[in-house]
């Protein structure tokens, strides 16, 4: 590796030493302010960082990661939602028992291998992210107390993420197979002249996007989600809903631009037949839940589904980089979405209960008591449904605008379809705030750093909906579409 490298890696590096760094405090005192003090300052050099090197030309590492706009630009997302994960964290994990540092190790562990997972070229890299990413996650799933829900649903992860990741190495294998190579930018030079290589690279293919589909949760690999989210300590929840999904989301939408996969026909009606059945599915489910993390949980896999209609159109568009710009904006309005809602149920939630503030009756008179709080919680749930002058309605029409030049009606006509079912489980959740309620039910007061964090993306959310010219000539830039 030369300097060029170093430089192009600063940001990864910074996170990884931070690890390091984090570990030695751990070790030395055990101080909670001090731990996510760190946490946070960590995680906003290497934002910094990404921030400093946007502009760069697109750099490859030693074949296994390509830093470019794209990458820098995910990665630079994951950051910020790992930002507001570690506050939320801190405030969510205040008067619990347990040791608590080692739950900021492990959210810095998470981030760098999302990180890592964005950039990847090579599928050994990809799978490296996403093993960092996945081990913390269980252990992050599980925290922080024995025989509480948590630790059931660390378990359901670990067999179930273990399937599938599994399933993806034998894809590989098949695919290498074929190819004679696992560098996925030199997929489109490879040229299958005999049957048997066309069939191996199919079949692997499809194994690989099934194991895709389980870190995605999309139907019918969904049926994990809404108990382990439920389980999960509502940060990690959210953690779970955008930088796990994100990071998967990122390379598969890397891997589609690069490769021809979605040329094969059968590949690409099983992936819009996925998408259409999470749309559908996805809200279906969430109506009949009175469980506002399950509620998500589904909402989350109806969300997935949207994603896939700007993947699919990449290889509709002549310019499919229109697809990967509708896509990645989509991304980021669903992040600050879904950070938001996970967050206003993480500061309800009371150390000694047994769950997490998630029973939708737990929410009546949340407008009367925290009318903070139960404003961004509608600002979040409103954008998830696409009213107008949220983020939610800003992305959803780039996404519909996308796989309506791509010619994708009926995919078209679905999402819009499950949008209509969502405002019903939406609504209902923001009707139960304003209710009066007739308990003595005092809501938890909300920490600074917590409020702070949710007041931000509520103002963000409104702020991207009526202006969203800043975001997307953001993503404009790190497609190097800008002025064109």
């Amino acid at each position: 590796m030369n300097s060029a490298d170093f430089l192009a890696l600063a940001p990864y590096l910074v996170v990884a030493g931070g690890i390091l760094v984090l570990l030695l405090i751990i070790s030395y005192r055990r101080d909670i302010r001090v731990v996510v003090a760190t946490t946070v300052l960590v995680l906003l050099a290497g934002f910094i960082l990404v921030c400093m090197g946007f502009n760069a030309p697109p750099h490859q590492v030693a074949g296994l990661l390509l830093i470019d706009g794209y990458g820098l630009f995910m990665s630079g997302l994951f950051l910020l939602a790992s930002i507001a994960t570690a506050l939320l964290g801190y405030g969510y994990l205040q008067g619990r028992g347990g040791e608590q540092e080692e739950f900021f190790l492990l959210l810095l562990l998470a981030t760098l291998g999302a990180m890592v997972t964005a950039v990847a070229s090579h599928f050994a890299a990809f799978l490296l992210g996403l093993e960092i990413l996945s081990i913390s996650l269980y252990v992050l799933i599980a925290y922080s107390e024995e025989g509480h829900p948590p630790l059931e649903a660390g378990l359901k992860y670990l067999v179930l993420s273990g399937v599938a990741s599994i399933t993806m190495l034998f894809g590989f294998a098949l695919i290498y197979n074929a190819s004679g190579t696992l560098t996925i930018t030199e997929f489109a030079a490879v040229e299958l002249t005999a049957p048997r290589s066309e069939l191996y690279m199919l079949t692997g293919h499809g194994l690989f996007v099934a194991g895709i589909a389980f870190k995605l949760s999309l139907v019918p690999f969904h049926m994990w989600t809404p108990d382990v989210y439920q389980g999960a300590p509502a940060p990690v929840s959210g953690f779970l809903a955008t930088v796990s999904k994100g990071a998967v989301f990122a390379f598969l939408l890397r891997y589609a631009l690069v490769t021809d996969v979605l040329e094969y026909p059968a590949m690409f009606t099983l992936i819009g037949i996925v998408a259409g059945l999470s749309m559908i599915g996805g809200n279906l489910l969430a109506l009949l839940q009175d469980n506002v993390k399950r509620m998500l949980a589904y909402s989350s896999i109806a969300h997935a589904g949207y994603l896939l209609v700007g993947l699919l159109a990449v290889s509709k568009l002549t310019d499919p980089l229109l697809a990967v710009e509708a896509s990645m904006v989509y991304l980021s309005g669903y992040f600050l979405m879904t950070l938001a809602a996970f967050g206003v149920v993480s500061t309800l939630s009371v150390p000694s209960d047994e769950s997490d503030a998630e029973d939708i009756e737990a929410f009546k008179g949340l407008f009367w008591q925290r009318p903070l709080s139960a404003g961004v919680l509608a600002i979040a749930l409103l954008s998830l449904t696409g009213i107008p002058l949220t983020a939610g309605f800003i992305i959803k029409f780039y996404l519909l605008t996308a796989g309506a030049e791509g010619g994708l009606w009926l995919l078209l006509w679905t999402l819009v379809v499950g949008s209509a079912i969502a405002v019903y489980y939406y609504l209902r959740v923001i009707l139960t705030m304003v209710q009066s309620s007739e308990s003595s039910h005092v809501f938890p007061a909300t920490r600074l750093g917590s409020m702070s964090v949710l007041t931000l993306i509520g103002i963000s959310l409104i702020s991207f909906g009526v202006y969203p010219a800043p975001l997307i000539e953001v993503v404009r830039t790190a497609l190097g579409l800008s002025g064109g």
